[in-house]
């Protein structure tokens, strides 16, 4: 299961770039994942909360958004989303393509819990 080893390097990235201190603010983080990353979203959040759990994260959630497997033909300059693995240009049958969407996982956001909107 290598969502448990994706779940600690979100858990880094995210001590990384929020300041020490604020880490309870952490309201949700963001990522997309690509169809090809061979990532399960389910086992990834419930990863993520085993070892957030009793943590100053524990109340942060994670959001992904799937990204489609994508790719552009050079032959008849189409974007097309593909089945997954299947290279071939949809359109016009040519192998002559690149792969330019699926197989990503980024964090994209940390939201912070504002307490000023929580007051209004």
């Amino acid at each position: 299961m290598h969502e448990l080893s994706l779940a600690q390097n979100i858990l880094e990235i995210v001590q990384q770039y929020v300041p020490k201190g604020q880490e309870k603010s952490v309201k949700t983080i963001k990522l997309r994942i690509g169809e090809l990353a061979a990532v399960v979203p389910e086992s990834l959040e419930f990863c993520f909360s085993s070892i957030v759990a009793g943590t100053l994260l524990s109340d942060s959630t994670l959001e992904i958004e799937r990204v489609p497997f994508t790719l552009e033909c050079r032959k008849c300059n189409s974007t097309v989303a593909s089945r997954m693995g299947i290279v071939v240009c949809p359109r016009c049958g040519s192998e002559d393509t690149e792969v330019i969407a699926g197989t990503e996982m980024r964090v994209v956001e940390i939201e912070l819990w504002d307490p000023v909107a929580e007051t209004i």
